[in-house]
């Protein structure tokens, strides 16, 4: 599994590197996003799936957020 630290970034940044990340893998790549709390969390989640990718767990740990998705077809 992949994984893409984004904790710092502020919004809408996140996204924007969010959605450049996963540019570098194929379609049905797991990937991991490290996020923090606070508009990052609430955003970055439904923006990937708007875009098309299938998520699939969200937790927190140790004061952020892991997202765990699918890649799909943008």
């Amino acid at each position: 599994m992949e994984t893409v630290d984004l904790r710092g970034v502020c919004c809408p940044t996140n996204f924007v590197k969010a959605k450049l990340a996963l540019e570098d893998f194929g379609k049905g790549t797991m990937v991991e996003f490290l996020l923090d709390d606070g508009e990052a969390v609430k955003n970055v989640p439904r923006s990937l799936k708007a875009d098309g990718h299938k998520l699939l767990d969200l937790k927190e740990v140790d004061g952020h957020y892991v997202l765990t998705l699918e890649k799909g077809e943008e």
